[in-house]
């Protein structure tokens, strides 16, 4: 597929979804969008996209439909999965799901799109916002026609990867968000120990980033935990869920891995303290509530 001349078509404008439909249009793509919160469209229509008014316009009007949607419900829902629309909709077109799901929910769904006449690719993508507008991303896909597809998310990623059939990509997305997660975890609990013994959370970042443990994400995220500084660019609330995934996706053997079963409920101590809408950074508040109280002093 060429990106110049396949017809796009783009679902899904939050936090990542929107400057990834203004990466491909910015390398040519023609892009046919459409998102719940119709505001979220028009900077891709400014920039060139036609905003359609459903997503049953975006499907007519594209041979590819990508996918970057906060859950299984919301893909459902734009697929009209489970009517007589979903074939006409998945008919004759390549159906890319960007986002992180159940495995067995993308197995399922490859099945109904591969039998009603469509073809199905798996592109889960590892990153945050600001990898999205930069176009740093690093996708992995996976199906039959993911060779067809990888062109077409160039504008997008830094790399590619192929993971084989189906759900073979999202089953790499579990794996990498195992370790997203608990490293996040372990970095927002090392500045709540700072801050617990009065060390300046500052040079505790300078210290991280002149030592081997440095990376991106610790960078940025330590930045942020000095500065308390939780805009988002990957949500509490989305860290959870993709944090259940992993944990609920290893059924009887979750026991095996105890540190994303921790890391786990920290996030979802976060979401129920209203945290849900800040960065995963800011899981460091749930560390801080779990603190045992400072023991009495022994008698004199």
């Amino acid at each position: 597929m060429d990106l110049g001349s396949t017809r796009l078509g783009f679902v899904g404008l939050g936090v990542m979804g929107q400057p990834m439909a203004l990466n491909l249009l910015r390398a040519g793509a023609t892009l046919t969008v459409w998102n719940r919160t119709p505001d979220r469209c028009a900077p891709l229509a400014a920039a060139g996209a036609r905003s359609a008014a459903g997503p049953a316009e975006v499907f007519a009007a594209s041979d590819v439909v990508l996918l970057m949607l906060a859950d299984q419900a919301a893909a459902d829902a734009v697929l009209a999965r489970g009517t007589a629309d979903f074939a006409r909709r998945v008919a004759g077109r390549v159906v890319v799901h960007m986002g992180t799901v159940a495995p067995t929910w993308s197995r399922a769904l490859e099945d109904d799109v591969t039998a009603a006449g469509g073809r199905y690719v798996e592109a889960p993508v590892s990153g945050s916002r600001g990898p999205a507008v930069s176009g740093d991303l690093v996708a992995m896909l996976a199906g039959r026609d993911a060779d067809e597809v990888a062109p077409i998310l160039r504008p997008l990623c830094r790399e590619v990867f192929r993971c084989g059939p189906v759900p073979g990509a999202l089953l790499m997305k579990l794996a990498v968000n195992h370790f997203l997660v608990s490293m996040v975890t372990g970095l927002a609990e090392a500045f709540a120990l700072a801050a617990q013994h009065g060390l300046d959370t500052s040079l505790l970042a300078d210290v991280l980033e002149a030592g081997p443990m440095a990376s991106g994400v610790s960078r940025g995220k330590a930045r942020k935990l000095a500065a308390a500084d939780f805009a988002v660019e990957a949500s509490i609330a989305d860290v959870a869920k993709n944090a259940r995934l992993v944990v609920d996706g290893a059924g009887p053997d979750a026991g095996a891995y105890p540190v994303i079963t921790a890391c786990l409920g920290l996030y979802e101590a976060a979401l129920r303290q209203g945290h849900g809408g800040l960065d995963m950074a800011a899981v460091v508040a749930a560390s801080r509530t779990r603190r045992s109280p400072a023991p009495a002093p022994a008698p004199a």
